[in-house]
């Protein structure tokens, strides 16, 4: 049984709960290393609280779970039921009145068909089971984390040169995504909102031409070995307007009160009321309309989440990000986003500093 197979199995039973159904590429990625994607299929990694581990699965799957190791695979072929697997699996493991944690993302077709196979069964979410491995990185899965935001960091140094007035959001995404596939990252997002598209956290890249004075949001990032990275920056083309240049050092400033208390020992909704302090003191308050940060490793969003009101103690080893950012409708917006972990005492930047002022480019 593998370390991370045995830290499940210990807090199954320290919860009580008697199995954990994993069915994601990235929860059976990480406990057992199957990469698989079931998709309309039926694709179960069933982890019982005494260690034991099956894995039901589509017969075309049953290869590269034998070439990884798992050893208690029960595939089915298509025109097949995989009822009959789900079946002796309750009869095997006593599980049909038993407490049974799922992955959070576990399709409803599956999950509903699991509910009915074992009416007599209490399902309930899988992640405060797994975020309680998972939120806690260990040094190998920090050098993969360090090594994806070297190569976003590096893209934003090579790329910025050369972010001008002409060019569309479109495009100065591709330039973003391009330079970290080139520096051996597997691009996961690149989003550049120019402008009053900038008071859109979550806007969408479109054929938006980026023209003198626009103040641009670009936040990306990418993949090394289903690790991921998650970085913000802020540019002006050509010129910024003292109003931008204020809005972004309170930014800066809000960032970096932030970085201040995300250490270990700390409670997460602490560390959001020190970046959001700032903010309001400064009299942007209801333009931050976010929380502080999210935890990032695998997931591009996981536990543990740095929001108002949060009990969450950070441990060492939690890694998250830190973006406070601020939105002016129909002006612009402004976000500075760093990974962070959690350490004894303070909390280690994975990205290089951003710059205290707006910088300036084309």
């Amino acid at each position: 049984m593998t370390g991370r197979l045995s830290r499940l199995a210990q807090t199954l039973q320290e919860q009580g709960v008697d199995a954990y159904l994993a069915c994601t590429t990235i929860s059976m990625g990480y406990l057992a290393g199957l990469f698989e994607d079931g998709h309309e299929r039926l694709l179960l990694m069933a982890i019982r609280a005494d260690g034991q581990m099956r894995l039901i699965c589509p017969a075309l799957t049953a290869n590269q779970a034998q070439r990884i190791g798992i050893q208690d695979i029960r595939p089915w072929a298509d025109g097949e039921d995989p009822r009959l697997h789900v079946d002796q699996l309750a009869q095997d493991w006593n599980l049909r009145s038993g407490i049974i944690a799922v992955d959070n993302q576990m399709r409803a077709d599956i999950l509903l068909a699991l509910q009915d196979a074992w009416p007599a069964a209490l399902f309930k979410a899988g992640e405060p089971v797994l975020s309680q491995l998972m939120r806690r990185k260990d040094g190998t899965e920090v050098e993969l984390m360090q090594r994806a935001a070297q190569i976003a960091d590096q893209a934003y140094r090579d790329v910025k040169p050369s972010i001008k007035a002409g060019l569309t959001e479109v495009e100065v995404g591709k330039m973003l995504a391009d330079a970290m596939a080139d520096l051996g990252g597997k691009p996961t997002f690149a989003i550049v909102a120019a402008g009053p598209n900038g008071a859109e956290p979550h806007h969408l890249n479109d054929e938006t031409v980026l023209k003198a004075g626009d103040v641009v949001i670009l936040d990306f990032g990418c993949d090394v070995q289903s690790y991921q990275s998650d970085i913000t920056r802020v540019v002006a083309i050509e010129s910024a307007l003292p109003k931008a240049s204020q809005v972004y050092e309170i930014v800066y400033r809000a960032h970096m009160a932030g970085r201040q208390s995300g250490m270990a020992g700390t409670k997460a909704g602490d560390v959001d009321a020190a970046t959001r302090k700032v903010i309001d003191d400064a009299g942007y308050g209801i333009y931050f309309v976010h929380r502080t940060g999210h935890g990032i490793g695998m997931n591009g969003h996981e536990a543990p989440n740095i929001t108002p009101g949060s009990d969450f103690m950070l441990e060492v080893g939690n890694c998250f990000s830190i973006e406070p950012g601020v939105y002016l409708p129909g002006e612009f917006g402004v976000r500075i986003e760093n990974i962070v972990m959690a350490q004894s005492g303070n909390c280690l930047s994975l990205n290089e500093e951003p710059s205290p002022t707006l910088d300036i480019v084309g």
